[in-house]
């Protein structure tokens, strides 16, 4: 079965070296109905829900909850030999350039010492779609755009509809059983993972299965997990489907093999890392000059250097890196430009705010899921 590109969110980023514009919704406090095309918000501070009605102009809504969310109304008909209309999700990560809040993806692989989540399903009948948890990755810290590699559990299908490519066997993963599909849509690679029978609740272990994508060769270990995803493909009808309950959590701490060019240095993870962080205060406003620093003796490839920002801090804009939250917990990503930091090297970003009350910074932040030191 081919599948369209997910089309693209109607935001962009502005030029990694101009003031980027942060227009992510704050979180939802009430049930929040969607029927925007590519609608969003945040989900209980740390995931953002979306419609992402991309493959029909029929109406759909879906209703966000503190946890989740509730297909409300999908107009859309598919059909079952092509792809389905839409992919409405909770995410934890970076899709299309929204990410979202305080995530520390994209992370490299070797990097991760674990990644766990949890999903809890509503299902009806009468509907043609599959419940799809999606996990994407990229040879680079991608943030925006399609990724190179999906990784699809199907926790149940309905209808007549397959994967997209073709059966290539059986798979034991996360102590259960699956049908192990393997294709292209045209602008990514797939390996599905499909239910023998439907899967209405798990908690389980994501890197059981990038391990295994990784075992038959589609990815290697020095790639980046971008997005967790999980939510509906629905081709015909929908109304009632709910995720209603999604949670994702990414632990750094992995092996990163070390780039140096020395033989004797072994390999040390994540890199060790300094940061200064200078600011310009008046009034009710601030701009923060961070200087992150590689104080390991391996290269950092694709960082995301988490911090929480004080009480009444709230961020405008940014420069040399995409930033996502706006008070709170932020995490601050590369650029294009400025990824790869060596040992002993460093990077410079910054971005603008407002404040209330008095103006303090930061007090500890967390490059890759690694404590940084303070200059």
């Amino acid at each position: 079965m081919a599948r369209s590109l997910r089309a693209l969110f109607a935001a962009g980023l502005l030029a990694a070296t101009g003031l980027t514009a942060l227009t992510l919704a704050g979180p939802a406090q009430a049930d929040t109905l969607i029927c925007d095309q590519y609608g969003a918000t945040t989900v209980g501070g740390r995931y953002i829900a979306m419609n992402n009605r991309w493959g029909t102009s029929a109406e759909q809504c879906i209703n966000v909850t503190a946890s989740g969310f509730t297909i409300t109304r999908q107009q859309g008909t598919g059909s079952t030999s092509g792809a389905p209309v839409s992919y409405p999700a909770v995410y934890f990560g970076c899709h299309y350039t929204r990410c979202s809040p305080g995530t520390n993806l994209p992370i490299r692989v070797d990097a991760i010492s674990s990644a766990t989540s949890s999903i809890s399903y509503n299902f009806v009948s009468g509907a043609t779609y599959n419940a799809s948890y999606d996990i994407w990755l990229d040879p680079s810290p991608k943030t925006d755009g399609v990724n190179a590699q999906e990784i699809m559990i199907w926790f149940n299908r309905q209808g007549n509809i397959q994967p997209i490519g073709s059966r290539v066997g059986t798979a034991t993963v996360g102590g259960r059983s699956w049908e192990v599909w393997q294709g292209s849509n045209g602008s990514n690679a797939v390996v599905s993972y499909v239910a023998p029978s439907p899967i209405s609740s798990w908690n389980f272990s994501v890197l059981d299965f990038i391990t295994d994508v990784k075992n038959r060769g589609a990815i290697t270990s020095s790639w980046y997990l971008t997005s967790i995803q999980a939510g509906f493909e629905p081709w015909i009808g929908g109304a009632g489907l709910a995720v209603n309950s999604f949670a994702a959590t990414v632990n750094g701490g992995g092996t990163v093999p070390s780039t140096s060019s020395t033989p004797s240095s072994p390999p040390t993870g994540t890199a060790a890392c300094r940061v200064t962080y200078a600011t310009n205060v008046w009034n009710t406003g601030f701009t923060a000059n961070v200087t992150l620093a590689n104080t390991g003796n391996s290269a950092v490839n694709g960082w995301a250097l988490n911090f929480t920002l004080p009480s009444g801090q709230s961020v405008t804009g940014s420069w040399n890196a995409a930033l996502s939250g706006t008070s709170g917990a932020i995490t601050a990503r590369n650029a294009g430009h400025n990824g790869a930091i060596p040992a002993g090297g460093s990077t410079t970003f910054g971005f603008q705010g407002t404040y209330g009350g008095t103006f303090t910074a930061p007090t500890t932040f967390t490059l890759n899921g690694t404590a940084c030191t303070r200059a």
